[in-house]
């Protein structure tokens, strides 16, 4: 296959069979996430959506509200009204916009908060990188569905703000986090679970699908060239021999962490393909693709137990393995092995994807409540202490590996 074969004409020519039955079954699923999170979210008291909701639904109330929960479900109702080409979340989208920019938004410093109290107050003002992309991603599929100039000119403030303050050119990538106005911070930790480290793949990697998507809906020359140092960032600097992506560095680019994510490693790579194509970037999708089998095969190797639930980590140096199942790992792997089935034509890799759905539908969806277990152990039993909804529980991995997974099975989208 020569390197023309890849890229949109690839994608659009590839004769996909039907696969029906599996088809129905995610269309359906999207169908009842989005209902969960239109029906049972919003706080119809204080403004926007509420922070937390627990493993049994209940409302935590007075919860603080987090500008990740907040941007991923303004990107899901966006991305979803932008699927079906209609106006059935039209207000749950004008809601979650509107949220944002009144409260999250800092009109004195620029940028966006990092968290906000139950009635809407700042509570943390912080400037974390993952979350100014994380705005950026999700106003511009705001763009792509309401067309309003003042979405698209707000991503594109943001886009220069991270391209001013947070982009290094001396090592060539994005520092992690900041203070309130932009100065230097010395926890830059997303989570206490992270290593405190002043560059991050995970960071990085959601640059990436944000500036993707802003190139998608503004082909900005200057968007377009830092979206390409991205794709090839993840190639010089954060891919690894081991077929992993390395997670947590210095600012000498120094690893210091020797664990592998399977989720992140499967994401990963269908996200720099997904960008190689809405790039245009020939030789970039062509070294891209190279990696991407690289680092499937080795996901099929390492992440899956033996009913095809995705295990969450691995200590490379000891190899002592996370063997809890998070809900977002799962979908980004179905989504992951049918991009590589697409371009290796192995078709146990789309067989793979779909007994990894088989999984979720038995072990990972809540059926009697709604939504996603936050994660199961490796019996298939639901943690009860985790969120249904919350600064890291959001609609965002799953509702949006349904619509790949849609958009790239289906006929009419191919």
């Amino acid at each position: 296959m020569t390197k023309e074969d890849y890229g949109t004409t690839y994608y659009k020519n590839r004769n996909i069979p039907m696969h029906q039955k599996f088809i129905n079954a995610v269309s359906t699923q999207l169908i009842s996430i989005l209902s969960y999170w239109k029906n049972n979210t919003k706080d119809e008291e204080h403004g926007g959506f509420h922070g937390r909701i627990d493993h049994n639904n209940k409302v935590i109330e007075k919860a603080d509200k987090s500008v990740i929960l907040n941007t991923r479900i303004l990107w899901t109702f966006s991305a979803a009204s932008n699927y079906y080409g209609d106006n059935r979340y039209g207000q749950e989208c004008k809601r979650a916009y509107n949220f944002l920019k009144s409260n999250f938004r800092d009109t004195q410093f620029d940028g966006v908060f990092w968290q906000l109290n139950y009635l809407g107050k700042p509570t943390n003002t912080r400037k974390q990188v993952y979350a100014q992309a994380f705005t950026i991603y999700a106003l511009a599929e705001y763009f792509k569905y309401c067309k309003k100039n003042e979405v698209l000119v707000w991503a594109m403030s943001l886009f220069n703000l991270l391209e001013t303050k947070a982009y290094r050119p001396q090592i060539g990538g994005y520092i992690e986090a900041f203070d309130e106005d932009w100065g230097p911070i010395t926890d830059m930790r997303l989570s206490p679970k992270d290593i405190n480290a002043p560059i991050t793949m995970n960071t990085h990697l959601h640059i990436l699908e944000a500036y993707t998507t802003l190139y998608e809906v503004s082909k900005d020359k200057e968007v377009g060239a830092a979206l390409a140092r991205l794709i090839r960032l993840f190639h010089e600097r954060f891919s690894s021999k081991n077929n992993h992506f390395k997670l947590f560095f210095s600012d000498q680019w120094k690893s210091l962490s020797t664990e592998a994510s399977f989720g992140h490693d499967i994401e990963a790579v269908w996200l720099m393909l997904h960008a190689c194509d809405i790039l245009g970037e020939k030789n970039l999708m062509e070294k891209t693709v190279q990696l991407s089998l690289k680092v499937t095969d080795t996901f099929l190797e390492e992440a899956l137990d033996k009913d095809f639930g995705v295990f969450n980590a691995m200590d490379l140096a000891t190899s002592k393995m996370d063997t809890d199942k998070h809900w977002w790992p799962q979908i980004e792997a179905v989504v992951g092995l049918i991009y590589n089935w697409k371009i290796s034509g192995k078709d146990t890799q789309l067989d793979i994807a779909k007994k990894i759905w088989q999984f979720i539908d038995a072990k990972i969806i809540d059926r009697p409540l709604g939504e996603w277990y936050f994660r199961v152990d490796q019996k298939g039993i639901p943690y009860t202490d985790e969120n249904k909804v919350g600064p890291w529980k959001c609609p965002y991995h799953n509702g949006r590996g349904c619509i790949q997974i849609l958009r790239q099975l289906q006929p009419s989208s191919v």
